[in-house]
């Protein structure tokens, strides 16, 4: 029973790979806003494209 109480003592102190998780996170989060934002930019470029495609049918 000391052994295991005494392994989740080191387990709890231990911070080796808080750095990896934290990048992780970074990432995460800066995919997410990525995501978000190229949603919203999504619609623009759509309609950019139809608009170009409209000029370009009524040209002809």
């Amino acid at each position: 029973m000391k052994g295991y109480k005494q392994f989740l003592n080191e387990l709890l102190r231990d911070e080796t790979g808080q750095d990896l998780i934290e990048y992780a996170l970074v990432a995460g989060l800066i995919g997410l806003g990525a995501v978000v934002s190229f949603g919203g930019f999504e619609n623009k470029v759509r309609g950019a494209f139809n608009s170009i495609g409209n000029q370009l049918t009524n040209a002809i």
